[in-house]
């Protein structure tokens, strides 16, 4: 099956999200401001989000059955948590709520489409191994299980133990980035960063790694030490994403694997990176060849970036078929 004629998947994956939910506010400015400055912004938006929930999203839009934990508050933002899960048709058995502030971040997006973020965690940070053990019978039923560093390492570390020991496969996006746990990296079978995540790894193993957006980050030869030794650390696959040159794909004894972006005119690049990295893990716990899940992951992204904000624009399989079709 080639993704570019279809986006049907192999099989409709179950995967299981270790979420977090937060309200997203997102500035529209000229420029990104530099320390002590004040800039007029040309739009605002508020809407659901959290890395959690955007890969649980991006998932069900693709026709993934998805089920997962996420975290929120009693506070009036709690609100807002519900009617997103209806709207995104995910099960509203994933929200535990603990007393205190629910998670909420702020972004700014320039216009050429770059961007920066900060998220205060709020309710997420609370999310333990307990409420994790309490899902173990619903992760083992999983095809596939995802993490992100939005939930604390004791949470994602009993997670990932309670899918390997049940043979499940588990995809990590170490973002905001923390260097995980080695035990955490030990039971990681995918390991999905960017290149700023790439470059925080190497400086913390003391391996080459190029500098983010240089030239030279758009070659594989430059990852290879990285790569390397990250899946030496447990990893089976190491996908390093590269924003507009794209992303690349290790797996030991493999070449790697160059997967170009597509051409998309960028609006706002916040959530591209939740969006691919959704589309590779329904690609894979599908059945696809790494390549074409790849390839899928890549239209996620250029879907994400031709739109503000994130909840509406992961795209459906109708939008990636469409995106797939004028790329062809």
């Amino acid at each position: 099956m080639s993704v570019e004629g279809s986006v049907d998947m192999v099989a409709d994956p179950a995967l299981f999200v270790l979420g977090s939910f937060v309200i997203a506010c997102s500035a529209t400015v000229d420029r990104l401001p530099r320390a002590g400055e004040s800039l007029r912004a040309q739009a605002f938006l508020v809407e659901p989000g959290g890395k959690g929930l955007n890969l649980a999203v991006g998932a069900r839009r693709l026709g993934a059955a998805v089920d997962g934990l996420l975290a929120i508050g009693d506070d009036a933002l709690a609100a807002l948590a519900g009617p997103a899960l209806d709207r995104a048709g995910l099960p509203s058995g994933m929200l535990h709520r603990f007393s205190g502030p629910t998670g909420a971040g702020i972004g700014f997006t320039d216009a050429t489409g770059e961007n920066c973020l900060a998220v205060h965690p709020g309710a997420n940070a609370r999310l333990g191994a307990a409420e994790v053990r309490a899902a173990a019978e619903r992760i083992a039923r999983s095809a596939l299980v995802l993490a992100q560093f939005e939930a604390g390492d004791e949470a994602v570390a009993e997670i990932f133990r309670i899918a390997r020991a049940a043979g499940r496969p588990t995809l990590l996006n170490p973002s905001p980035f923390r260097i995980p746990a080695p035990g955490i990296l030990a039971d990681t079978a995918i390991l999905v960063v960017n290149a700023v995540e790439a470059a925080a790894f190497g400086a913390a193993l003391d391996v080459r790694s190029p500098e983010p957006w240089s030239e030279e980050a758009a070659e594989p030869a430059a990852f290879e030490a990285l790569a390397g030794a990250l899946l030496a650390s447990g990893p089976d696959l190491v996908v390093v994403t590269l924003g507009a040159s794209g992303a690349l794909a290790f797996e030991a004894d493999h070449p790697a694997l160059i997967q170009p972006a597509l051409p998309v005119a960028a609006v706002d690049t916040l959530g591209a990176g939740d969006a691919f990295t959704a589309g590779l893990a329904v690609g894979l716990a599908g059945g696809r060849p790494l390549p074409e899940a790849l390839r899928l992951a890549a239209a996620c992204g250029a879907c994400v970036v031709r739109h503000k904000g994130v909840f509406d624009a992961l795209p459906d399989r109708e939008a990636v078929a469409a995106l797939l079709a004028d790329a062809a």
